[in-house]
């Protein structure tokens, strides 16, 4: 009884926030579908900038860090990731194949657990099976096409993800609005 009214309670609040999500995401998806080559070149120096900042705070928390015994190893796994990031963030041509390889694996690996969520929803488990199942196609087209189509193609299928993903948090933030729970599986 009290679990059921605490559920009750819970329907409904906060279904902005993941609305707020699903325009955020949707739209971001139709600027990259429309600027599918800055989408990428951006996608690029963002992943560089963050591997490098990374890396200076690794770095960081090895070189003052005191007492965890893991000095050498984050400041190695530091000096690692900025020079990957650095190296991604100052060629970012040979940093688009990276990060298409990276996408596809990202939109392989999100495609599976997309399935797997789907078989084990009761709500909305046409849409996710599809994006699924997208994003399964996605990540194969990705690497059927490298590395030609590395400078438009990521930002291209990070939009078709994006987008169909905004669809579903729109979706599934309606739905809470009108009492189911946000997260029900």
């Amino acid at each position: 009884m009290v679990i059921d009214t605490m559920a009750k309670k819970g329907a409904g609040a906060g279904w902005g926030w993941l609305m707020a999500v699903g325009i955020v995401s949707a739209a971001l998806g139709v600027a990259a579908l429309i600027w599918p080559f800055p989408a990428t070149f951006a996608a690029t120096l963002v992943v560089g900038t963050l591997l490098m900042t990374i890396g200076i705070t690794t770095i960081a928390a090895g070189a003052l860090g005191r007492g965890h015994g893991r000095e050498t190893y984050l400041i190695l796994s530091g000096i690692l990731s900025f020079i990957i990031g650095l190296s991604i963030a100052s060629f970012p041509l040979s940093g688009a194949v990276t990060l298409t390889v990276l996408v596809a694996v990202w939109l392989g690996v999100r495609g599976v657990l997309e399935l797997i969520a789907a078989a084990r929803r009761k709500r909305a488990r046409g849409l996710m099976l599809a994006l699924g199942a997208i994003n399964v196609i996605l990540a194969v087209l990705i690497f059927a096409t490298m590395p030609g189509s590395a400078l438009t193609l990521p930002g291209t299928l990070l939009g078709i993800s994006l987008l169909l993903g905004g669809f579903g948090e729109i979706r599934a933030a309606s739905a809470h609005r009108a009492g189911a729970p946000a997260f029900s599986l």
